[in-house]
């Protein structure tokens, strides 16, 4: 395989998308694969819309996806200078014309049932360039073939491309000029991008052809769509990978989940580590159909990746979900965490779940009403009796507390299961969560029998009430 010049070429304009998550990854797994180039652009062309902000969240998430690039991060606004030459030179060569057209004017001009779009007006006015002036390519009267590594060959037939505008009346390149002229520039040998891109493709092939250089080749993946096959929308979905981020999803279980959005390896493996992936990845074998973002897919392989973790990467890859519960607030703190979470990490799927499991070390926690509600009509005499019971311990260690729940249970007539459920929610604030007893045995016996007693309390409350 010749060695690949690729570009991952985002527009600062919103929360960087998974699917560019994918895109980005599926070049730079080209790049990797090839001994090639992968480049980052940032496509800045639209004033209006871009911001800094964007730039910054689009750098963060490359590096936290660990996509290093070998050139960039390039800016198209520090670029401006080269696209007007390059606009000069079109219109020199007769490949691009100045039109004073406002669109108003051109729909005034069309007859009844006539095609929209520009009419090419101007095209022999011999206009210069001036005020409220914009620079059209001149469109040859033929076919444009795009061949396209996803989706074969696309034909745009003659006629059917306008005379299309390449620079503003503001003189602002538009993108499609900058992206030639950048790609040209770079030697990109391969423009692997969205499926969004492919109508201005044809546009590119032109402005190759008359700057008389050959084009890249070309492929355009699918879109992502949600689990009603729609596209994925910010205003509907989860789209941003900042927000999988704040959940405690991990940067290679997105990233492996997204490589099999479209391209499948050919067997039913589904887990590849970093240079499985780079060996194994065929563009040849990515599909043109929409592919389906499953979150709970998403969320099943970021479960099997945290649970293979070791304990220092999961402190390092968790370092803030555990930050956020106190967890390093103390030497003491840091080490009651690391013996929680092997009894964690295999009932979350998220390092924030992980976290919210083990918050319960940290301080006391907030019960909800439906927790209390589920609970049994005895669950108040019940942790009376436990509170006795663990007080008189001389260890409380996991095996001491599980033997004294027990006993207890056979005395009282009733299960351990039915003990546990008011015991774990007043300890840990859920019915739901790691080995009882040894949770117990990490918040230690005063923090124990201080939630029993409180929660004892509004159980007793509550009872009150009903009965007034």
């Amino acid at each position: 395989m010749a060695p690949e010049r690729v570009r991952f070429a985002p527009s600062p304009t919103g929360m960087f998308h998974v699917g560019s998550a994918r895109t980005a990854l599926y070049n730079w797994l080209i790049a990797r694969q090839s001994g090639g180039t992968f480049i980052l652009r940032i496509d800045d062309t639209d004033e209006e819309r871009n911001r800094e902000a964007w730039v910054d969240g689009i750098l963060r998430a490359m590096e936290w996806l660990g996509l290093d690039w070998d050139e960039g991060p390039l800016r198209q606004s520090s670029r401006a200078e080269r696209y007007r030459a390059v606009a000069e030179r079109l219109v020199s060569e007769g490949h691009a014309y100045w039109c004073d057209c406002t669109r108003e004017r051109v729909e005034a001009r069309k007859q009844p049932g006539e095609a929209p779009g520009y009419d090419g007006f101007c095209r022999h006015r011999g206009l210069g360039p001036g005020p409220g002036r914009a620079l059209r390519f001149r469109v040859p009267d033929h076919d444009v073939v795009v061949t396209d590594l996803v989706r074969g060959e696309v034909r745009f037939p003659a006629g059917s491309i306008e005379d299309f505008v390449i620079v503003k009346s503001t003189g602002q390149p538009l993108y499609v000029l900058a992206n030639v002229v950048d790609d040209i520039d770079l030697a990109i040998t391969l423009v692997l991008r969205a499926e969004e891109h492919l109508p201005t493709t044809p546009k590119a092939v032109l402005l190759h052809e008359a700057l008389a250089a050959p084009p890249p080749r070309f492929a355009h993946l699918s879109f992502l769509v949600n689990d009603q096959r729609r596209k994925l929308s910010k205003r509907r979905d989860r789209v941003a990978v900042e927000d999988y981020r704040q959940m405690g999803i991990l940067p290679w279980a997105l990233l492996n989940y997204v490589a099999l959005l479209g391209w499948s390896p050919g067997t039913d493996e589904e887990f590849f580590s970093r240079e499985e992936l780079i060996a194994r990845f065929d563009l040849a074998r990515v599909q043109h159909s929409p592919a389906f973002f499953d979150e709970r897919k998403l969320l099943a392989f970021n479960q099997h990746y945290l649970q293979a973790l070791p304990l220092a990467e999961l402190l390092e890859q968790g370092h803030d979900h555990f930050a956020s519960i106190g967890a390093f607030a103390t030497q003491q703190a840091t080490e009651l965490l690391t013996q929680l979470l092997p009894l964690v990490v295999p009932r979350a799927r998220t390092l924030s779940e992980a976290a919210a499991m083990s918050a319960f070390l940290f301080a006391d926690p907030p019960i909800a009403p439906n927790e209390i509600e589920a609970l049994r009509s005895e669950s108040a005499s019940w942790l009376g009796a436990i509170a006795a019971r663990l007080g008189e311990l001389e260890r409380f260690d996991a095996p001491s507390i599980e033997a004294a729940l027990r006993a207890l249970a056979d005395e009282l007539g009733t299960s351990l299961r039915h003990l546990q459920a008011p015991l774990r929610v007043a300890v840990t604030g859920s019915r739901v969560g790691p080995p009882l007893f040894e949770s117990l045995a990490l918040v230690g016996p005063e923090a124990t029998l201080r939630r029993i007693h409180a929660l004892r309390v509004t159980l007793e409350d509550r009872t009150q009430a009903h009965a007034g």
